[in-house]
């Protein structure tokens, strides 16, 4: 009998592989090995994986770098949930004839969760809800959302559907890209203004672009300086779009009213981080694609990309 193939499953953070899709199939076929936790060592990740000859990521966790995977001879075949996973080398991957799938995306999740985050620091839900907990009785006072300008870096899927949000509650859209244009930004409800313009009037800033080389560190301590001490700066995007010092800087020296971070430049975020401690940030654990509904298509995909790789 022919040796089984080998199936791992990374950074199920969760323990919720097995129960999002039916496995029962490739189980039959296959030894399927689900891991929890997550490396940081590449001489580990190296060890852990080298037995396997699929490997199936969570975007954006564990990378799969070229020093990685030409340690890898076993590998045959990497899935990734989402269309795209920017923490893996696919210049590597084709060039070690290494196969790559990916599955679905269901893309209500994020834009909900800004929203949610928008909300909870204009309303200081966390600070109140601490603060009952702690036998003390309405000790902030509340922003209105009404009347209050908001302001998007990069109005595409996600920021077109902020801008959305926005409207309903009859706030100000105003909207910035380097290739956005003024029909564009009426078109989703917004204006277009500068990005100097839109750092100094939005009440809530919130960027929501693709990371690349162009886009990482587009928001730096020369613009977080140009907002007004009473608003708010929001990403739920990918870190390093924000030099992340600079923003540590700004909420230490409490410059703006505060921040809703759901990304970091590293991830899980170091559990002394400056993040974890601030006052002035409500900050989650990049859960922004952390659905019911996405996870269930992200691992159905799966059970049909490996189905289909083991039929041939």
């Amino acid at each position: 009998m022919s040796e089984r193939i080998k199936i791992a499953v990374l950074d199920d953070y969760q323990g919720v592989a097995l129960t999002m899709a039916d496995w029962k199939a490739v189980q039959q076929r296959a030894d399927v090995t689900v891991f929890n936790d997550h490396l940081v060592d590449e001489t580990e990740i190296i060890n852990r994986l080298l037995p396997f000859e699929i490997v199936c990521v969570m975007r954006e966790r564990t990378p799969l770098t070229r020093q990685i995977l030409s340690q890898l001879p076993n590998l045959k075949l990497i899935i990734s949930t989402g269309r795209r996973n920017a923490s893996i080398d696919e210049k590597a991957v084709e060039e070690l004839g290494i196969t790559l799938k990916t599955t679905g995306y269901f893309g209500g999740g994020a834009p909900e969760l800004t929203w949610a985050a928008l909300m909870a620091i204009a309303r200081n839900i966390t600070v109140e809800n601490a603060n009952l907990r702690n036998g003390q009785w309405q000790t902030t006072i509340s922003t209105d959302l009404a009347g209050k300008t908001i302001g998007i870096i990069g109005l595409g899927n996600i920021g077109t559907k902020i801008a959305a949000y926005a409207n309903v509650f009859d706030m100000n859209v105003i909207a910035w890209s380097e290739n956005l244009t003024e029909e564009k930004a009426a078109a989703a409800g917004a204006k277009l203004v500068s990005k100097e313009t839109l750092l100094k009037e939005a009440d809530f800033v919130t960027i929501h672009l693709v990371l690349s080389h162009r886009s990482r560190g587009i928001i730096g301590q020369a613009d977080l300086d140009l907002m007004k001490p009473t608003a708010y700066f929001i990403n739920t995007s990918r870190g390093p779009l924000v030099d992340e010092q600079a923003l540590i800087n700004t909420l230490q020296q409490k410059k703006i009213a505060g921040a809703a971070i759901d990304v970091y430049d590293i991830e899980p975020l170091p559990t002394d981080h400056p993040f974890r401690k601030l006052d002035n940030i409500l900050a989650t654990p990049h859960i922004g694609y952390v659905t019911e509904k996405t996870y269930k298509l992200f691992y159905e995909d799966m059970v049909a990309e490996l189905l289909a790789w083991l039929n041939g």
